[in-house]
């Protein structure tokens, strides 16, 4: 089995009486971004699953697992980790969102940091074994790691959603930046969420998943 682990739906309240209102607001966000900004110009940011990526996130839990999201968007997943304990910090490179994302997680008191820059470490190149050097709808920016102090080996879980194409380059930059014993979780094709550990190039199976 290459999926992470995905046991019954939680009821959030039973965690968290905010994470069902965090979730459902950022729903709404997420419509109302989209239609404003797509008036004026393609943008790409659609949400991962919430309810599943919770799911997830519980299954996984451990105390002091510190938690990155690659590409937060408005905030919801990271601020969802806050509220179930993880150490949380999401990057997106979209400074509006940032904004989004930290007026949100304000007003339910979470203590998720987010910083508006690149997911990619300063100085990465992508090097694709086919010549084809492209990394999709990854834009390039200040690093975000500067902007949070925190190199990327001082996260135990980064969650991506990532655009066709662009999977083989967050594999990548964990293997060459992410700590020894870090876990990478990605939302693919029908919400599905697989999890890999180094040397990230095969799924963990569900056994493996902790």
């Amino acid at each position: 089995m290459s999926r992470a682990p995905t046991p019954s739906a939680p009821d959030a309240a039973e965690v968290d009486p905010r994470i069902a209102v965090v979730i459902e607001e950022g729903r709404d966000i997420a419509d109302r971004f989209r239609a404003e900004r797509g008036r004026d110009d393609w943008h790409p940011f659609i949400p991962a699953n919430y309810d599943r990526v919770l799911t997830t996130l519980r299954a996984l839990f451990e105390p002091g697992t510190r938690f990155l999201e690659w590409g937060s968007g408005n905030g919801v997943i990271t601020i969802v980790a806050d509220l179930l304990g993880y150490d949380a910090c999401g990057i997106e490179l979209d400074a509006d969102l940032v904004d989004i994302a930290r007026d949100l997680a304000g007003r339910y008191h979470s203590d998720a940091r987010f910083a508006a820059g690149s997911f990619l470490p300063q100085g990465y190149h992508w090097r694709a074994q086919d010549g084809d050097n492209r990394m999709g709808t990854i834009g390039e920016g200040e690093s975000g790691y500067l902007l949070l102090g925190r190199p990327l080996d001082d996260f135990d879980l980064v969650f991506g959603y990532p655009w066709p194409g662009e999977e083989p380059v967050m594999r990548d930059v964990m293997r060459r930046y992410a700590g020894e014993d870090a876990r990478l979780l990605l939302c693919g094709g029908m919400a599905e969420l697989t999890l890999y550990r180094r040397p990230f190039t095969a799924p963990l199976r569900s056994s493996d998943s902790r």
